[in-house]
C-alpha cells in the first residue's frame, strides 16, 4: 500500500509518496499559499493528481488544533483560513480518497516514541521550531491530545504576563525560526525584501559572525527557558527538537548551552536545587519526523478498519 503523504508549515508544503515501511519516492516541496482555503486545497489536489493511481489515500500533517478522528480543525494556526472548516472532509471530497489530519507537532511525538529519539521513553516531549513552534507531549508512554486536542499547543504559550496584549509576547512570536531571523535582520539593519532564511543565518552563524551568534544565544535562551518550563511542568526525560533548522548542530549546541546556563545562573543556584534537567536531542527524523508520523497514523487507521 502506498500513500501521498503531505507535510503543511506556514511557508510550505513537503510531500512524498510513502509505503509501510516508509519507504519515501517523488518527495519534493512547494510554497504554502498564503491568501485562501481554495488555493490550499487546489494546491495539495495538483500535487496529489500525478499520484492517484499508485496510491491509496492522504496523510497530512498541519499546523492548529486538529480532530484526528474527524478531520476537523478549530484553530488554523499558521494557517488562519483553514479555522473551523473540515479540512479532512474537503480534502476528501476534492481528492475522492480516504483522508487522515494530524496535528503537526502530534505526528513528530508519534514519530519519535515509536522509532525515535524518544523511544523508550516514558515521560517526553518534542519541540519543533519553524514558522511557529509546534509541540507534542509524551506521558505514561502515550500521546497526550488534550479533551480539545490543543495540548502540546506551544505556539500559545504567553511568555510575558505584564505584555499580555502584546501580539508577540508567546511562544510563537519569540522561539520560531521566523522570531529568529527576525531578530537577525533586525540585528544587521536588513531591509524587509533582503532574501533571508535559516540556511543563509547559520551560513553567517557556522562562519563565527559576530551579529549572527548575538542572536543565536539571545534566541536559545529564550526556547531553553521554555524548554525549562517543559521539565518542571512535566518532569520529562528529554525533549526532542525537530524543525527544518534542528538539523545545524550549531543549534543544538547553543540551546544545551543555554539551558544548562539557567541552572547555573544566580537564580538557578538560589532556588532550582533538586529541581530535574532533561536530555535536550535532536529528532532522529529531522524535519521528516511530522511525515513519519502522520504516515504511521494513516496506516494504523486502515488497519483497524480491517
Amino acid at each position: 500500500m502506498k500513500i501521498m503523504v503531505f507535510d503543511v508549515g506556514g511557508t510550505e508544503i513537503k510531500y512524498s509518496v510513502m509505503d509501510e515501511q516508509m519507504h519515501r519516492t517523488d518527495s519534493g516541496a512547494v510554497p504554502t499559499p498564503q491568501d485562501t482555503q481554495a488555493q490550499f486545497l487546489d494546491a495539495v489536489y495538483r500535487l496529489y493528481a500525478p499520484h492517484k493511481d499508485e496510491v491509496t489515500g492522504i496523510a497530512m500533517a498541519l499546523p492548529g488544533f486538529v480532530d484526528n478522528h474527524t478531520g476537523y480543525v478549530s484553530n488554523g494556526g499558521a494557517l488562519l483560513y483553514n479555522t473551523a472548516t473540515p479540512v479532512g472532509q474537503l480534502l476528501a471530497e476534492k481528492c475522492s480518497c480516504p483522508v487522515i489530519l494530524e496535528n503537526d507537532g502530534k505526528a513528530a511525538a508519534m514519530a519519535e516514541l515509536a522509532n525515535g529519539a524518544l523511544k523508550g521513553c516514558c515521560n517526553a516531549a518534542v519541540f519543533i521550531i519553524g514558522t511557529g513552534v509546534g509541540g507534542g507531549i509524551i506521558a505514561n508512554g502515550q500521546l497526550v491530545r488534550g479533551v480539545h486536542f490543543t495540548a502540546g499547543e506551544y505556539s500559545f504559550v504567553n511568555t510575558n504576563a505584564e505584555a499580555w496584549d502584546a501580539p508577540d509576547q508567546n511562544m510563537a512570536c519569540q522561539c520560531s525560526t521566523s522570531n529568529l531571523l527576525k531578530w537577525y535582520r533586525a540585528r544587521k539593519a536588513l531591509p524587509e525584501d533582503a532574501p533571508l532564511d535559516g540556511r543563509s543565518f547559520f551560513a553567517a552563524a557556522n562562519a563565527g559572525e559576530p551579529e549572527a551568534l548575538e542572536v543565536l544565544r539571545r534566541f536559545c535562551h529564550a526556547v531553553a527557558v521554555q524548554i525549562y518550563n517543559l521539565t518542571v511542568l512535566l518532569d520529562v526525560e528529554k525533549v526532542a527538537i525537530g524543525g527544518g533548522i534542528s538539523k545545524q548542530p550549531l543549534l543544538l549546541e547553543s540551546l544545551r548551552s543555554a539551558y544548562d546556563g539557567l541552572y547555573a545562573s544566580r537564580a538557578g543556584q538560589a532556588y532550582m536545587e533538586g529541581l530535574p534537567r532533561c536530555q535536550i536531542v535532536p529528532c532522529a527524523f529531522s524535519s521528516e519526523a511530522n511525515q513519519v508520523g502522520v504516515a504511521a497514523a494513516y496506516f494504523e487507521a486502515m488497519q483497524k478498519k480491517c
